[in-house]
């Protein structure tokens, strides 16, 4: 149940920030820049808060290969499926969607490696306490 939290949470920061719908913040603050400036800049930094929170977890965990790989694995998922003929993608909507659910998995797996490495081999991943 906990990656199914992480994934939801890394899935809503990213369509938060952009989705094919009116309801997003590129959208938003590009109407609403000039009038409302401060909510922008609030709305943008608490984002800016979750993908730090999100991008670090994921480069201390899997790091870059490690996203490339993940990105590989659901990349060809999608081939599988495209080529089977259960995914259609000639609907920008439902591609700008599926790469929102792609981005999200790979950062909802960053941020639960270590617990799932952790219960895989018994060895716990300890930060440096230098910082």
């Amino acid at each position: 149940m906990g990656f199914v939290i992480r994934w939801v949470f890394a899935f809503v920061l990213l369509a938060a920030t952009y989705n094919p719908t009116e309801w997003n913040f590129v959208r938003w603050s590009a109407a609403n820049a000039e009038t409302n400036l401060s909510m922008t800049v609030l709305f943008g930094l608490v984002l800016l808060v979750g993908y730090i929170i999100y991008l670090r977890a994921t480069l201390r965990s899997i790091g870059i290969f490690g996203m490339v790989l993940i990105l590989a694995v659901v990349g060809t998922v999608l081939w599988v499926l495209y080529d089977q003929g259960i995914v259609n993608l000639d609907d920008p909507t439902l591609n700008t969607w599926i790469a929102l659910a792609a981005l999200s998995v790979v950062l909802a797996i960053g941020l639960s490696w270590s617990i799932v490495r952790r219960k895989l081999t018994g060895q716990t991943d300890v930060d440096d306490i230098d910082e």
